[in-house]
């Protein structure tokens, strides 16, 4: 018989809140998939010992449900817990090691969807001595090798090079790493989930609806919109599902998705962030093993694609069943 196991992770240098809503997110992915008649058993991972929870299932009977995004307490990213999952031998949900290792370093990103004919925005990894080799503003500094938003506020969107140089000392110190520049892409922004195997397939497009804002540095999703219940950008972002797009400008983003998604090589499902400025798309990044939790875009376009959300995290485990030796040879 199939078994899920749910492995997710805390730190506890998060503050309470954050742990409490981790928590109570995978309580619910769990009862989901139990609601739908899985065996599943939800596992949380506090400390680097991933391999402790995983000596105590049989990669044999087994899928991992990989809700992990780091090794808690250590500098390992995302990837080394798949590696981990792999050499323990188990079948796990998401995106494979190289495709998230990828999708953490902004500029090889840029690279490979510049080949595959994806627009990105104009960028470089700049040090703050470096600040006056920028001159396209309004501008947005980043975490060069980050995901969530880390360090993503108003004051990312900078319109001088003081600015830029204070943002990029604050993504340098904060968490120890280059800072990204890039042009500002200062128009309406969408979120295109995706999921199945082949071939791809393109949930409701969602739009994240900034009407709310009249500055250019307030239209964006920091990370309080995403993390913070209660904030400015958590509560007047609107999020449209399905987003009001013309057939045309449908297929056009249809084709960029498609693309990237094959050219990184995705499986299972992952997010692709766009902004259309002057008619065109932008890719601005690349979500694999995105946040499916119950109020997220993803879940939102599943509901409105006739998933309800214990379907939908059923339906993923099932792409990874494909993959299994003893389950993928049954179906």
């Amino acid at each position: 018989m199939l078994r899920v196991l749910i492995v997710y992770d805390i730190d506890h240098s998060w503050d309470k809140e954050e742990i409490r809503e981790t928590r109570d997110s995978n309580r619910i992915l769990f009862e989901a998939l139990r609601e739908e008649g899985l065996e599943a058993y939800l596992e949380e991972l506090s400390d680097p010992h991933l391999e402790r929870i995983l000596d105590r299932h049989d990669p044999r009977h087994t899928i991992v449900f990989n809700l992990c995004e780091a090794l808690p307490g250590t500098a390992y990213p995302e990837r080394r817990v798949t590696e981990i999952l792999e050499r323990k031998g188990f079948t796990y949900t998401g995106n494979t090691p190289e495709v998230i290792d990828l999708s953490y370093d902004k500029q090889k990103t840029k690279e490979l969807l510049t080949s595959l004919g994806v627009l990105v925005p104009d960028g470089t990894v700049l040090r703050a001595d470096e600040a006056h080799r920028w001159n396209l503003f309004p501008a947005i500094v980043k975490p060069s090798r980050e995901h969530c938003s880390l360090t993503i506020t108003e004051k990312s969107v900078v319109f001088d090079t003081n600015s830029l140089r204070e943002q990029i000392m604050l993504v340098n110190n904060e968490l120890n790493q280059p800072a990204l520049v890039e042009d500002f892409i200062d128009g309406r922004e969408f979120h295109v989930s995706v999921w199945n195997n082949g071939p791809p397939e393109i949930l409701p497009v969602a739009e994240m609806d900034f009407s709310a804002f009249n500055e250019a540095r307030e239209r964006l999703c920091t990370y309080d919109s995403k993390f913070l219940p209660g904030s400015g950008h958590y509560e007047r972002i609107e999020t449209l599902v399905p987003a009001p797009l013309d057939d045309r400008l449908y297929r056009r983003l249809e084709k960029k998705t498609i693309d990237t998604w094959m050219g990184f090589g995705c499986t299972d499902y992952a997010r692709f962030d766009f902004r259309l400025r002057d008619d065109k798309f932008y890719l601005l990044d690349i979500n694999p093993n995105n946040d499916i939790s119950i109020d997220t875009s993803f879940a939102l376009a599943a509901e409105m694609h006739n998933y309800s959300y214990g379907q939908m995290v059923k339906r993923i485990v099932m792409m990874a069943a494909e993959r299994h030796p003893l389950f993928g040879a049954a179906s």
